[in-house]
Parts: C-alpha cells; sequence; structure tokens
C-alpha cells in the first residue's frame, strides 16, 4: 500500500481501500459507457451560470467529457446564448445574477433542453429560500443536484444546512436511507425533476425508481466545487443523452465518484495534496472509459 508522509491521507486511503467494490452489473455499464461516448461524439453547448469560486473548474469539467462550456450571464445575452445551447446550468451559488437565470432558464424550457439546478446552500437565508421557490414555480428542470440538506430544504421547507455544505445531522445512513429515497421520490413527483444527492452515499431518484451509488472518496470534499462540477457534467451527460435523463444523471454521479477514487490513489501514489487532488479528478474525467467504470462502480436500485 503506498504511503504518503501526511497520515491524515493514510486514514482517508484505509477508507477509500473498504469502500472499493467492484460492479458486476455489465449491462449497466455498457449503458452508461454509451451515454458517456454520445458526449464526446456531439460535444454539447453547455451555458454554466454558476459562482465566481468554481466557475474554471466547471469550464474545465466540461471540456474534460468532451462537451463544450459557455460561462454566458450577462442579461443583455443570456437568451442568445441559450438559444443556440444545448443545455443549461443555473447554480445558486451566483445569486446575485438571479435575473440572469430567471431569463435563461424561460428560454431554455422554450427550446425544451435540458436544465439543470443546483440549490446551493438552500436554507441558509431567506432571500435563497425565496428564490428557490420561485424557479420552483416558474421552471422545469430535468435534475435538481444537491446534497442532502439542500435537498431536504426542497422538500420539506427546512433543513439543518452548513452554508454550503451538509449539515452532519442530515448525513445519508443506512437507518435512514429509505425516507431519504421516500423523500427523493417525492420531490420528484412534484416537481417533475430527477433528484440527485450527492454526499458520502449518493441518491438518484425519479418518482417511481432510486439508484443508490456509493463511490467517490472524502477528499472530494477538502477542495471548492466538486459538486458545483458533478452538477455540471450532470447536464453535460443529460444534453448529450435528453431522451435518458434519468440514466444520465446517474452515469454522471458515477463518474465523478469513480474519478474521485482514481484521483485520490494518484494523490498518495505521487505524495501530492488536495490541489493536485483536483487537477487529478479533471484528468481522470478525461481519461475514464467503460472498463474503468467496471473496476469500481457500486450501484444498487433501491
Amino acid at each position: 500500500m503506498p504511503q504518503s508522509a501526511n497520515p491524515d491521507f493514510n486514514m482517508l486511503y484505509q477508507y477509500a481501500e473498504v469502500k472499493t467494490i467492484v460492479s458486476k452489473n455489465k449491462e449497466r455499464n455498457y449503458m452508461f459507457s454509451d451515454i458517456m461516448k454520445n458526449v464526446k461524439a456531439k460535444s454539447p453547448l453547455i451555458n454554466v451560470i454558476t459562482n465566481f469560486v468554481t466557475v474554471n473548474d466547471c469550464a474545465n469539467i466540461l471540456l474534460a467529457a468532451g462537451a463544450s462550456p459557455c460561462m454566458a450571464y450577462d442579461i443583455r445575452e443570456v437568451e442568445d446564448i441559450v438559444s443556440i445551447s444545448q443545455g443549461l446550468v443555473i447554480n445558486l451559488g451566483a445569486i446575485e445574477d438571479d435575473r440572469a437565470m430567471l431569463l435563461s432558464t424561460k428560454k431554455a424550457n422554450e427550446m425544451k433542453i435540458p436544465v439543470i439546478f443546483d440549490p446551493v446552500a438552500a436554507g441558509a437565508s431567506r432571500l435563497r429560500n425565496d428564490l428557490c421557490t420561485e424557479f420552483l414555480q416558474n421552471v422545469k428542470f430535468s435534475v435538481i443536484r444537491g446534497n442532502i440538506s439542500e435537498i431536504k430544504s426542497l422538500a420539506l421547507g427546512s433543513s439543518t444546512t452548513k452554508g454550503v455544505d451538509a449539515a452532519d445531522a442530515d448525513e445519508i445512513t443506512e437507518n435512514n436511507i429509505s425516507e431519504v429515497v421516500k423523500m427523493a421520490k417525492s420531490l420528484s413527483e412534484k416537481t417533475g425533476s430527477v433528484i440527485a444527492i450527492s454526499g458520502k452515499t449518493d441518491v438518484v431518484a425519479d418518482h417511481q425508481r432510486a439508484y443508490i451509488i456509493k463511490n467517490g472518496h472524502p477528499m472530494m470534499a477538502l477542495i471548492t466545487g466538486s459538486g458545483c462540477m458533478l452538477t455540471t457534467l450532470i447536464c453535460a451527460y443529460c444534453a448529450a443523452n435528453p431522451d435518458r435523463i434519468f440514466e444520465s444523471t446517474a452515469a454522471a454521479v458515477c463518474t465523478m465518484g469513480v474519478c474521485g477514487e482514481y484521483a485520490y490513489q494518484k494523490t498518495i501514489d505521487t505524495d501530492t495534496g488536495t490541489s493536485s487532488f483536483r487537477n487529478y479528478l479533471i484528468d481522470y474525467v478525461s481519461k475514464l472509459d467503460s472498463e474503468m467504470i467496471e473496476e469500481r462502480m457500486k450501484l444498487e436500485v433501491y
């Protein structure tokens, strides 16, 4: 086992070994492979309205996946840009761009292209809660992706959110997983959106079905933007496969988790840290193929 000079990294490595499980459902993996290939073949243009902290990472994750990024947010052009795009991401971290988000989502719905919503820090302030309500009342989202606290805030109107991070009290466990799936399915039925909850355990659900995904690594929580990058990746996959939104969302979540595991292994092998991990994460998104997915993907139908 490779060792790092940093004892915390060694502890995380041991955690990763326990979590690594080989997927045995090759049929599902091949389905995901087709989804990924379509992104590279079609190179969909994705307009992303996100916060300034993660805009560069979101653009790079799109390029790594084979999509084409556009980060237009000026209200004088967003409708024009969306009209030539194949997908749209709106991220509540860019809360000051709420008017641009409303204009762009209206145009995207008119164009019938996938719209992915990342309700960053939903439940943390009255302003964010009011904007979430406005968006959900006026926009048809293909996918809503958030951490458990953010999704809980949308579904139940309350949560114990910790800013942009999920609260420890909301963590998904074996004891509450059935309740979380029920909540996600209910929110999906209410909104017509696929619900993606990311964390140590990921849940992807619509109103009828759910996948539990247990890939990833704790180091993903030590860099800014891993959730924002996932939301953007989901949009790329959905834009290239607009008739397979549920499967595309699950494929993107698996991709991000598996690449996180590979990136952590590379970080250990090179005795580097979190900044390098972020770069390796993007590297592996660009390198991922069906065999790499098969080696590590852990997905359960719930």
